[in-house]
């Protein structure tokens, strides 16, 4: 990861302003060798050092660890905090590891922590979902991130669906859900500043904005992805043994309508909306919104800005699509 990190710096001068080591697995790791890609990539001055954490194979002791080498931010995968759903998802940790990691992070004095809940679990009830939202509530963390499920066919919950007795109601309840957490969240003054995330005021998770801002990031290590400021996709390989090899990525041109696709369905997920301008600069492509969607409210448009209406949240994704349908080049 260093040799590779250093043969892309020259694309991306100065230091860093965030870190993240993500994927669930990082806090795995030897921390010593964490401070030696900390060491190594040299974060700016009060940059976000993000850890993605396993509850279930980590003890308060190494939690700490962490917070010595610098990480300041973690991201706690509990997903649930009710036996029943942590077994349903087959997670490594039962809900209950889940609940004294998040105590310990509080312990241990992280200047950001967030929690990942995760709802529409088949067999997962409202009253479930609440009891999660009860925790969080009780003792909010300063970032929560919210993450509904999706059955995908190629699945064990796909193969398995007509065994669960998914239905089309499933959809309804999916929307109860996510509706019940945004009124809960923001009550206690987590804000929804993405789709699916919410955070406390300078809270919001600086590494992933950069993303939903299509602004360049390095990605390091097996099957990272990386977005260069000239515009173009870096990727490596997913096998472990061949990158340790040979750790450069393959750098892809992305073709312009499948970067503005890309573009518009991120950003449009960030409150900041979507920055025409910007789309423009790095695709030669823009927009128009439909008449019908600026009447309706569906989407608003201040200056070279379009934002969505905060009641069609839920429906991001075909509005996007219906946006994307009306890319041109930009004059």
């Amino acid at each position: 990861m260093i040799r590779q990190w250093e043969a892309e710096r020259a694309w991306f001068p100065g230091r860093p302003n965030s870190v993240y080591f993500g994927g669930g697995t990082p806090s795995q790791a030897d921390p010593s060798e964490l401070a030696r890609i900390l060491a190594a990539v040299d974060p700016a001055e009060g940059a976000e050092v993000s850890a993605e954490v396993n509850p279930g194979r980590l003890d308060a002791g190494r939690l700490g660890d962490l917070h010595a080498i610098g990480v300041n931010r973690v991201s706690l995968g509990v997903q649930s905090f009710q036996p029943a759903v942590a077994r349903r998802l087959a997670r490594a940790h039962s809900a209950r590891e889940g609940r004294e990691v998040y105590d310990a992070a509080r312990k241990i004095g992280f200047a950001s922590i967030s929690v990942d809940l995760m709802f529409a679990v088949p067999g997962q009830t409202v009253t479930d979902f609440e009891r999660d939202l009860d925790v969080i509530c009780a003792d909010p963390p300063q970032h929560v991130s919210l993450y509904g499920l999706t059955i995908e066919p190629d699945t064990p919950f796909g193969r398995a669906e007509g065994r669960l007795g998914l239905s089309d109601e499933a959809d309804d309840l999916w929307r109860e859900m996510y509706d019940l957490a945004v009124e809960r969240l923001e009550a206690i003054g987590l804000d929804r500043y993405e789709v699916s995330n919410f955070a406390a005021s300078g809270h919001r998770c600086l590494h992933n904005e950069h993303y939903w801002r299509a602004r360049p990031w390095v990605g390091l290590g097996a099957s990272a992805h990386g977005f260069r400021p000239d515009h173009r996709r870096t990727r490596s390989t997913p096998a472990v043994d061949p990158y340790i090899v040979d750790p450069m990525p393959v750098v892809e041109v992305v073709p312009p309508m499948e970067l503005a696709a890309e573009i518009v369905g991120s950003t449009l997920r960030h409150v900041d909306g979507l920055d025409l301008d910007h789309l423009a600069a790095l695709t030669g492509l823009t927009l128009s919104a439909p008449e019908w969607m600026l009447r309706r409210g569906t989407v608003c448009q201040e200056g070279e800005t379009l934002r969505i209406r905060k009641k069609d949240v839920p429906v991001l994704d075909h509005v996007a699509m219906r946006l994307c349908q009306r890319l041109r080049p930009a004059r």
